[in-house]
């Protein structure tokens, strides 16, 4: 009968062709395993369906929770292609995955003011180098954002342009001779103004390592949101101790890297 049904097997000899009966099961088991893990595939942080400690297997007496469940990271990358995703999650609660971002709100804590700016590059990550190879924005990334945002604040607030290079005498001379026409353009400010501006530079201080980082234009910070949970990489600009600390890092990882 099986001779008539299939004429290949019955040109092979029997041992041959109790090969290819075995081999057609085995194939049959496999494709049957690999549904099984499609259909209960996913990342579970239940113990029930992981190896013991000893490496043994362990029967899993009840199915998946959905309770139970863990999600991939974002591993949230600095691109200008902005990408955020809308999670449902439990209790119908709603998070924000952010997968691309180049922005975010930054807090310059002396002097109380917050301002969005770009997100240049991640420069320090004290839990995995390969984070900022791959510019990976996680909640403690040490990152450089713009300063310009800044610079025109402090500007406007106090009357003072920081960050721009001392000249000597003779170039500043020229350049004033040049840019005269130009000055006399500049908008008066009313005395109103010129008194409170006045009356700010009296308590005015400056970390000397952020003037510094004014005039390259960029700002040492800190990410302090998480941004695959919120969808936004805020934070704050560094300063004091912690920014020596930072510069000290860097200053060794550069090193480390000439040599």
């Amino acid at each position: 009968m099986a001779s008539a049904l299939n004429p290949t097997l019955s040109s092979l000899s029997q041992p041959e062709t109790e090969r290819v009966k075995s081999l057609a099961r085995a194939r049959r088991s496999s494709h049957r395993s690999l549904l099984r893990k499609w259909v209960l595939s996913g990342i579970s942080r239940d113990s029930m369906h992981k190896r013991r400690a000893t490496g043994g297997k362990k029967k899993a007496w009840r199915k998946k929770r959905k309770y139970e469940l863990g999600r991939q990271p974002a591993n949230t990358k600095l691109s200008s292609n902005k990408t955020v995703r809308r999670i449902r999650v439990r209790g119908g609660n709603v998070k924000w995955r952010a997968l691309r971002l180049d922005t975010g709100n930054y807090s310059w804590g002396s002097e109380a003011v917050t301002r969005k700016t770009r997100i240049l590059d991640v420069v320090y990550n004290a839990s995995n180098n390969e984070l900022v190879r791959t510019q990976t924005l996680v909640k403690s990334a040490i990152v450089q954002v713009d300063a310009a945002p800044f610079k025109q604040w402090y500007q406007q607030h106090y009357g003072v342009d920081i960050g721009r290079k001392k000249k000597s005498a003779a170039a500043s001379a020229k350049k004033e001779g040049e840019d005269g026409e130009a000055a006399t353009e500049e908008v008066k400010k009313s005395n109103h103004v010129l008194r409170k501006l006045e009356k700010r530079k009296q308590g005015r201080v400056l970390d000397p390592h952020i003037e510094e980082q004014f005039g390259g234009g960029r700002l040492l910070a800190c990410i302090s949101s998480r941004p695959g949970q919120c969808g936004r990489a805020d934070g704050y600009i560094l300063e004091g101790k912690e920014l020596e600390f930072y510069m000290k890092k860097l200053q060794r990882k550069k090193g480390k890297g000439a040599a």
